[in-house]
């Protein structure tokens, strides 16, 4: 989440009169994460989030990402829900962007995941997952291989104020990476973006997930791989081999990864790795001057991906204690 788009007080106005939400108490922009512009919106009736969908996000896509939130939650799985307005509109118009309304989810991410947290995760995960096979809407996913490759391409040049020689490392790892990346592992709908800023908790236990603008249809197992490399490194970069044996140990508690599904998670979790350094090396370069957003520091998936590297069965992820 983040600022990039400023909304006026007539705007403001005019866009909540149309819903019956109460009349405006207060509303304040939220820093956090890097696609989108989010409000925090208070009124006499109930407290919102208002997004506005920036250049990155396909208008196209939104109707997914809000279709799958109505029915996650339908499903039980705890996640906001879009606000229609008096005409039935879930998404609207503000500041010359496609804007919606969704409900605040009480609860509070945590900064320093514990082993309990990734237990829950692990089991909301599945949960998810498993639910997801029973909605009707796909999306491809649209930041897999090719994309990795053209987002790196556009920073060529520009990588050695990281470290010497990072461009052709990275190159030579995507080579490896497309060359073992699975084609035929059980799919359906992930949230593709589970990052301890995207999973809320109340009193220990998980009350609901967030931001669901990257979700897509892909490898359950991926979505996997992306928490793995979220929630199980340390702040020093070691990996936690506890917290990995927690998250696979509540998410099989659900659903059972198949035996395809484990041989292929190294490589999963080091495709993982590489498509949010690339994504985070190219926000790094190109956030604009004066934006209201704190891009996130790469240098911490080139570690997460030289660790991943190494890897050369899931047992090094804690699977073989799993029953």
């Amino acid at each position: 989440m983040a600022v990039y788009t400023e909304v006026s007080d007539e705007d403001l106005g005019n866009f909540v009169a149309s819903y019956d939400i109460g009349d405006v108490l207060s509303f304040k922009g939220i820093a956090e994460g890097v696609e989108n512009s989010n409000y925090l919106l208070r009124t006499t009736q109930n407290s919102f989030i208002l997004t506005l969908y920036e250049k990155r996000v396909d208008e196209q896509d939104l109707p997914f990402f809000l279709g799958l939130m109505e029915f996650l939650s339908g499903e039980g799985i705890p996640c906001p829900l879009p606000v229609s307005d008096r005409e039935g509109n879930r998404l609207r118009t503000l500041a010359g962007r496609p804007a919606a309304l969704i409900t605040f989810l009480d609860g509070m991410w945590v900064r320093r995941p514990r082993n309990e947290h990734c237990a829950e995760l692990g089991a909301g995960l599945a949960g998810m997952h498993l639910a997801s096979t029973r909605f009707s809407m796909e999306r491809q996913n649209a930041l897999l291989m090719t994309a990795w490759r053209e987002i790196l391409g556009n920073c060529t040049g520009k990588l050695d104020r990281f470290e010497n020689g990072l461009q052709t490392e990275l190159e030579a790892d995507l080579e490896q990476i497309a060359s073992a990346w699975p084609t035929n592992l059980p799919r359906g709908v992930i949230h593709a973006d589970l990052f301890p800023d995207n999973v809320f908790f109340l009193g220990g236990r998980l009350s609901g997930f967030i931001d669901f603008y990257f979700a897509c249809t892909d490898f359950f197992a991926y979505d996997i791989a992306i928490c793995l490399n979220a929630w199980c490194f340390e702040t020093d970069g070691s990996f936690n081999i506890t917290k990995a044996k927690a998250l696979l140990r509540g998410y099989q508690s659900a659903r059972s990864l198949s035996a395809d599904e484990i041989a292929a998670l190294p490589t999963l979790a080091r495709g993982a790795s590489m498509r949010f350094l690339v994504t985070r090396l190219f926000d790094w370069i190109n956030t604009p001057e004066g934006a209201f957003v704190r891009p996130k520091n790469p240098v911490e998936y080139i570690k997460k991906l030289r660790f991943h590297r190494q890897i050369e069965s899931a047992s090094e992820y804690g699977l073989e204690q799993i029953s």
